[in-house]
C-alpha cells in the first residue's frame, strides 16, 4: 500500500479524485463504511475550498501511525489568497462565496484532528487526521 498519494486540484474532477484515492486508502486501514462516508466528505470540503477560492492546490492523504494507531492523515494546500479571519471561517454559517457555509467547521466535525494555518495572500494548508476505532467484536 503506497504511504503517500498526491492529488492535484483544479477542478471538479479532481474532488472525486481525491475522495476516491482518500476512501481507497481509509479501506485499506480498516475503516467502517459510515466512516470512510466522513472522511470522503471531510475531504471533499476541503477540495472544494481550493477549487473555489484558491483555483489550484492539492491533496496530500497518508497513513499515520502513533503508538499502535494507525489513522488517515488529509493535508490540503494552496497558494490561494488565504483566509483573512480563521476563527470566523470556522463559525457555522459563515461563507465567502456563495455555499452553506459548512466546509470547514463541517470538515473538523467529521475528523478527529483538523488544523488551519492560513496567511493573506500566501495560501492555505489543512491538515485532518481520523484514527480507525478498535471497534469490540
Amino acid at each position: 500500500m503506497a504511504d503517500e498519494n498526491c492529488i492535484p486540484i483544479n477542478s471538479e474532477v479532481d474532488i472525486v479524485t481525491a475522495r476516491q484515492k482518500g476512501r481507497e486508502m481509509a479501506a485499506k486501514l480498516g475503516f467502517s463504511s459510515t466512516e470512510l462516508t466522513l472522511i470522503a466528505t471531510a475531504i471533499s470540503e476541503i477540495a472544494r475550498n481550493i477549487v473555489e477560492y484558491a483555483r489550484e492546490g492539492e491533496i496530500s492523504l497518508s497513513i499515520a501511525q502513533l503508538g499502535d494507531k494507525r489513522g488517515i492523515i488529509v493535508i490540503g494546500c494552496d497558494n490561494g489568497p488565504g483566509i483573512p479571519n480563521i476563527k470566523l471561517a470556522m463559525q457555522d454559517g459563515y461563507s465567502t462565496g456563495k455555499s452553506l457555509g459548512l466546509g470547514l467547521p463541517g470538515a473538523k466535525r467529521l475528523m478527529d484532528e483538523f488544523e488551519i494555518v492560513s496567511e493573506v495572500g500566501k495560501g492555505t494548508k489543512v491538515t485532518m487526521k481520523k484514527w480507525v476505532q478498535n471497534h469490540a467484536r
